[in-house]
């Protein structure tokens, strides 16, 4: 594997590999020391991280194993090709986090939240396993919903063997669409397991392609997502928010309406285009979906 690094210095504002990684947006990536979301370190630890990334458009032509730690003032990366442009793609390195949490408006709830975790970016995950993550995040622990996209990539995904160790990449649609319900319950995704084979199986056969939002304006882009089976507007906005560059995009779940309940309850407006639509605005339009994220990992954190 190649090595290098990245070092912080280079980045515009704060990084914190931790949480951007085991905050409940990207699913994809593990730690080495089987310790994922098992606890926050006070400084975000350490820790080796390790994924296979996919092609990518206008990034990378080839799939790749990644594996990536935090020290002190750099990240020092291992990988099968050079990851420089993955991991400023994936962590969305080119952010100008600073620049992003001044036009986020004054609220004492976000200012907590960025004051928590600073330096915690929006990830950019590839389309098609976002998708098929946040279907299976319904009513899940962050805990269990990574566990079973890792089973996915080792039930499913093709392995890739580098320097003696054995890495498992994310099933294509393909070989979704060919597992069996029964495949797919056993690795306990329940009542997901067909909405999982059924939008595989549209992606595979061309029917409809996630990444075809990225071109539509935001309540569009949405609407379309919700095309896929069992995705309704709160998958679609995560898919939006944490693959396809929508960072206005604001998920409404449990964690967020509460938010909603308690500090801001002009917002609720009953429906969820409408509910999403004021809280966006009272978030700051443009970087809503970052505050959004902040919000989130800070109350399901125990912040408040």
């Amino acid at each position: 594997m190649e090595t290098g690094t990245v070092p912080l210095a280079d980045v515009d504002g704060p990084f914190d590999l931790q949480s951007t990684l085991e905050s409940g947006q990207s699913y994809l990536w593990d730690r080495t020391d089987g310790e994922m979301y098992d606890r926050l370190d006070a400084h975000g630890g350490d820790a080796w991280y390790e994924t296979v990334v996919p092609p990518l458009d206008g990034v990378s032509d080839e799939r790749a194993v990644v594996r990536v730690r935090q020290t002190e003032n750099r990240l020092e990366w291992e990988s099968t090709t050079d990851a420089v442009p993955l991991l400023t793609h994936l962590l969305r390195l080119d952010d100008d986090l600073d620049a992003i949490r001044a036009a986020t408006p004054d609220d004492p709830l976000v200012e907590r939240a960025f004051d928590a975790y600073p330096g915690m970016r929006l990830v950019r995950d590839s389309p098609f396993s976002c998708l098929v993550s946040f279907i299976c995040s319904a009513q899940m622990r962050v805990a269990r919903i990574h566990g079973m996209q890792m089973a996915l990539a080792r039930e499913f995904g093709e392995t890739l063997s580098v320097d003696g160790e054995r890495y498992h990449a994310f099933p294509t649609p393909e070989r979704l669409a060919a597992a069996s319900e029964d495949e797919l319950r056993d690795l306990s995704l329940g009542y997901r397991a067909p909405y999982v084979q059924r939008t595989a199986g549209m992606v595979a056969n061309g029917e409809a392609d996630p990444a075809d939002a990225r071109d539509m304006e935001y309540e569009a882009a949405r609407d379309s997502l919700t095309r896929f089976v069992g995705v309704g507007e709160k998958v679609a906005d995560c898919v939006l928010l944490f693959s396809l560059g929508f960072l206005e995009a604001v998920p409404l779940d449990t964690w967020i309406r509460s938010a909603i309940a308690d500090h801001y309850p002009d917002c609720d407006r009953g429906g969820y285009a409408e509910t999403s639509r004021a809280i966006r605005e009272r978030f700051g339009g443009t970087y809503a979906g970052y505050a959004q994220t902040y919000v989130f990992h800070y109350l399901r954190s125990g912040g408040e």
